[in-house]
C-alpha cells in the first residue's frame, strides 16, 4: 500500500491544526473535547509514522537489491546483503498491517480502559481453578505491557479459585488489545481434585467490557435502581464483617444485577458496582447496535459474542487452539505465564483482513 502523496499532506495539515487547537489557552479546561483532540492527534501521528516505516523499508530494499548487483563478485558483501535482505522483507510484511490497521476508521472504543469480568463455567471446583488461573494469566500480561489491574468484586471458591472475579485494566488501548478475549474458554486438564489421573473438561467465560468514561454515556435512572445492603462474607459463607458494607445493585428495566463486597467501605462498595453496571449497560448498547447491523458480527473477530466457545486449553498437549481463526500453538506453559502476544497478534491480524475485505465491499 502506498499513500498518494496528497493525503499525507492533508494529514500533515490536520496535525497542524489539532496541535493548534490544544495550543489554545483553556483547551484543557473541557476534559472530554481535548482528550478526543489528543486521541486524534495521536492517531494522525501514528499513521504519518508508519506510511514513513513503509516507505523507509521499501527503499533499504531497493538500496540492497542495487548493492548485490555491484557486490557480486565479492562473497562478503554479497552474504551481509543477502542477510540484510531477509530482516527487511520479515519487517515489511508487519509495516504494511499496522499502516493498513490505522487506514481503517478508528474504533471509539479502543482507547477506553476495560473491565474484565471471568465466571467459572461447567465443572465445579476445577471451573473455578481454571477462572483464578485465566485470572493470573491476564493480570502478568497487564503487567508485562505497563498497564494498571485493580480488583472489584471477587468470589473466591473453597480450593483457592474464583466462582467469579471482576477486575479493571487501564493503560493504552487496552480494549483494542483485549476485546477478542470475550467468549468460552474450554480447558482439559486433570484436575487437582481428580485422584485417577483422569482428564476432565472444565469451562469459563470472560467478558470484555469498555469502561464508561463519563457516566452520561449511558442513562441510568436512579428509579430504575434497586440496592440492597448485606454483610460482606468470605468463602463458605463465613462473615468478614459484621456492618451492611457489601451492596447489590440491580436495574430493573435491564434485569442486569451487580453485587460488590471487596471495600469494607459501603460508599467504595456502590462506587465499584456503578462502575461495572455502566460498563455493562455501554456493552449492552454496543451489543443491540452490532445486532441491527445484520453481516457485522460475521466480518469481525472482535464482536464479543460471550455464548461462543473461542479457545481450547489442552494442559496434556501443552496446546492452545483458538478456533475462531483455527490458530494452535504448543506453548501453553508460556501462554499462561502471559504471554498472549502472539495470539492476539494473530487475532488482529485476521480481524484487520475482514475489516478492510469489508471496507472495500462497501466502497465498490
Amino acid at each position: 500500500m502506498k499513500l498518494d502523496p496528497s493525503y499525507l499532506q492533508q494529514i500533515a495539515r490536520r496535525i497542524g491544526e489539532l496541535e493548534a487547537a490544544m495550543a489554545e489557552p483553556g483547551a484543557a479546561s473541557h476534559p472530554k473535547t481535548f482528550k478526543e483532540l489528543v486521541r486524534e492527534h495521536q492517531h494522525m501521528r501514528n499513521l504519518l509514522n508508519a506510511s514513513d516505516e513503509v516507505e523507509r523499508l521499501r527503499r533499504l530494499l531497493e538500496q540492497n537489491a542495487e548493492l548485490q548487483t555491484e557486490q557480486a563478485d565479492d562473497p562478503d558483501m554479497l552474504e551481509m546483503a543477502r542477510a540484510e535482505q531477509e530482516e527487511l522483507e520479515a519487517a515489511l510484511p508487519a509495516a504494511e498491517q499496522r499502516l493498513m490497521a490505522l487506514m481503517l476508521p478508528p474504533d471509539p472504543d479502543d482507547s477506553r480502559n476495560t473491565i474484565l469480568e471471568i465466571r467459572a463455567g461447567t465443572g465445579g471446583e476445577e471451573a473455578a481453578l481454571f477462572a483464578g488461573d485465566l485470572y493470573h494469566m491476564y493480570v502478568h500480561f497487564a503487567e508485562a505491557r505497563g498497564w494498571k489491574t485493580s480488583p472489584i468484586a471477587a468470589s473466591p471458591s473453597d480450593l483457592g479459585g474464583y466462582k467469579e472475579i471482576i477486575f479493571s485494566v487501564e493503560g493504552e488501548d487496552v480494549y483494542k488489545t483485549l476485546r477478542y478475549e470475550s467468549g468460552g474458554h474450554r480447558v482439559q486438564r486433570v484436575p487437582t481434585t481428580e485422584a485417577q489421573g483422569r482428564i476432565h473438561t472444565s469451562a469459563a467465560t470472560v467478558a470484555v467490557l469498555p469502561e464508561v468514561e463519563e457516566i452520561s454515556e449511558v442513562q441510568i435512572n436512579p428509579e430504575d435502581l434497586r440496592i440492597d445492603l448485606f454483610c460482606a462474607s468470605g468463602p463458605g459463607g463465613q462473615k468478614v464483617n459484621k456492618t451492611e458494607s457489601a451492596i447489590r445493585i440491580t436495574h430493573l428495566p435491564t434485569g442486569l444485577v451487580v453485587a460488590c463486597q471487596d471495600e469494607r467501605s459501603q460508599n467504595r462498595n456502590r462506587e465499584k458496582a456503578m462502575r461495572v453496571l455502566a460498563a455493562r449497560l455501554l456493552d449492552l448498547q454496543r451489543q443491540q447496535e452490532h445486532d441491527k447491523l445484520a453481516g457485522e458480527r460475521k466480518t469481525q473477530i472482535g464482536s464479543g459474542d460471550r455464548s461462543e466457545r473461542i479457545r481450547t486449553y489442552n494442559f496434556p498437549q501443552n496446546r492452545l487452539t483458538d478456533h475462531r481463526i483455527n490458530l494452535v500453538l504448543y506453548s501453553l506453559d508460556n501462554i499462561m505465564q502471559g504471554n498472549l502476544d502472539e495470539v492476539i497478534a494473530a487475532l488482529q491480524a485476521r480481524d484487520i483482513e475482514l475489516r478492510l475485505a469489508a471496507q472495500v465491499k462497501k466502497d465498490i
